[in-house]
């Protein structure tokens, strides 16, 4: 493995682990909501369950992947010259796809659920529903992944393989640990301030929307003529800026009508 302590091999490494955190941020997000459908007790155990054994599935998919990336990104099915509907799907925008769809269900019936003041233990079997969530937390822990770990082949391309496993695979467990460390953090921190869970779950919405954005970008999908553009991060951390200025600013004009109503009460 020559070259894999140079002081390039090591920027490259730095590289690889940041990259893990900021693309992991929406699937931290996920697992901290996902985890409440758990009992409270078992709720740590959940994540750092489901995060670690995604960590071991991440470093087995970076090996499929680089095995076997033309499998991936060839399409399997297509349909062109049509004025309504045209596409190319492959094996990775039929998973972005899901996965988009599956965040954007999670996030609307989580919604629905605060909106009409259910709990997840009235609504659902918590004995079962410990396996129920780690298998989820792995799934799209999986889902999330496949941008970074391509985002990572890219910033390693030009190494030898055992090289580019070392390394992406030292960046993988990195960013797990950290996931799992910050994790049951995330999670005590919406659970001491629920009102923060509503721009949680927005957010969440937002990340199922880019994820199918992307999702028709790979597959070149095209509705009626228009063809479906991904959702560029820089646009996606934005909108999530705007929405945690909107919930602060919201948040304190309540606060600050709050102790006005008060200081009115007492003078009257």
């Amino acid at each position: 493995m020559e070259g894999l302590f140079t002081i390039d091999s090591l920027f490259t490494l730095l590289m690889l682990v940041l990259l893990q955190v900021v693309l992991g941020f929406d699937n931290l997000l996920y697992i901290s909501l996902e985890s409440k459908k758990a009992p409270i007790e078992k709720q740590s155990y959940v994540r750092k369950l489901g995060v670690g054994l995604a960590i071991i599935l991440r470093i087995v998919l970076l090996f499929v992947l680089m095995s076997l990336i033309q499998f991936f990104q060839d399409p399997f099915i297509s349909l062109h010259d049509n004025n309504y509907l045209e596409f190319s799907f492959n094996v990775h925008s039929v998973i972005v796809l899901l996965g988009g769809i599956f965040i954007m269900y999670t996030a609307v019936k989580e919604i629905w659920h605060m909106m009409n003041m259910q709990e997840h233990s009235e609504t659902e079997d918590s004995r079962a529903s410990v396996g129920k969530v780690i298998l989820w937390i792995v799934i799209m822990n999986l889902v999330f992944s496949f941008d970074s770990i391509l985002s990572a082949m890219a910033l390693t391309s030009g190494m030898e393989f055992k090289a580019q496993m070392v390394l992406m695979s030292v960046a993988i467990i990195s960013g797990g640990v950290l996931m799992i460390v910050m994790a049951d953090k995330v999670s005590d921190f919406l659970a001491k301030n629920r009102m923060y869970e509503v721009l949680g779950l927005f957010i969440l919405l937002i990340v199922g929307i880019m994820l199918l954005s992307e999702g028709g970008h790979l597959a070149h999908l095209k509705l009626f003529g228009n063809e479906i553009t991904a959702m560029s991060k820089a646009t996606f951390y934005f909108v999530i800026i705007v929405l945690v200025l909107i919930d602060i600013v919201q948040g304190k004009y309540q606060k600050n009508l709050m102790n006005k109503k008060a200081i009115n009460e007492k003078k009257a």
